[in-house]
């Protein structure tokens, strides 16, 4: 294995995963409602669908970026939107500190959602090509295997992130009072909201 490819690919995945947005919010919210593991499945949502935007870029899928990209006010519409109403549902939610433990069906549908939400972002494609290119993807010079590496590292370095960040807030999960978890909803719910309303406001531009 190429040491270098990987630890490229690493470097990108943590860098983008640890970036505060929308996405960042509700894993946060999910990790300090349900616990560790919940949290954790939601992350690696995120990290699956940072792997394969990786690997669009990484192979230089051109057809597949521009499609995107041509589609991005589909994209922006449909992203938003579920953000708004992720939003107004958080934040209507109900503040249970401790919630039951989630069946296998409910963990599923955590991972879909986040890797849904992460995939109607055209522009994190485009993020990704930029950033793969500056740290020398490019040099794979058509080396299949090199790419492979590459992103394997994009999809480690993610996963790393949302393992260390859900592992630290799940310790405090069992220590918020509901008192608190309102709180939490509330402005958690907020900000999902306010990233919804940008994302459509950008389709009047």
């Amino acid at each position: 294995m190429d040491l270098g490819f990987f630890l490229r690919g690493l470097l990108i995945g943590f860098s983008i995963a640890a970036s505060v947005g929308p996405i960042w919010v509700l894993v946060m919210r999910r990790t300090l409602a349900y616990g560790s593991l919940p949290g954790l499945v939601s992350g690696m949502g995120v990290a699956t669908a940072d792997g394969l935007y990786g690997a669009i870029g990484g192979f230089g899928l051109t057809f597949v970026s521009s499609l995107l990209v041509e589609q991005s006010l589909w994209l922006r519409l449909i992203g938003g939107g579920f953000m708004c109403y992720l939003g107004i549902k958080i934040g209507l939610s109900a503040p249970v500190a401790r919630e039951a433990k989630d069946s296998g069906g409910k963990l599923s549908r955590l991972y879909i959602s986040t890797f849904l939400l992460t995939l109607t972002n055209p522009m994190t494609i485009i993020s990704f090509a930029v950033i793969l290119a500056g740290l020398g993807a490019g040099s794979t010079n058509g080396n299949y295997l090199a790419t492979l590496i590459l992103i394997l590292g994009v999809f480690c370095g993610s996963s790393v992130w949302w393992v260390v960040m859900t592992s630290l807030l799940g310790m405090l999960h069992k220590k918020i009072t509901p008192r608190i978890m309102r709180w939490i909803n509330w402005i958690s719910g907020f900000i999902i909201f306010a990233f919804g309303v940008v994302a459509l406001l950008t389709l009047l531009q």
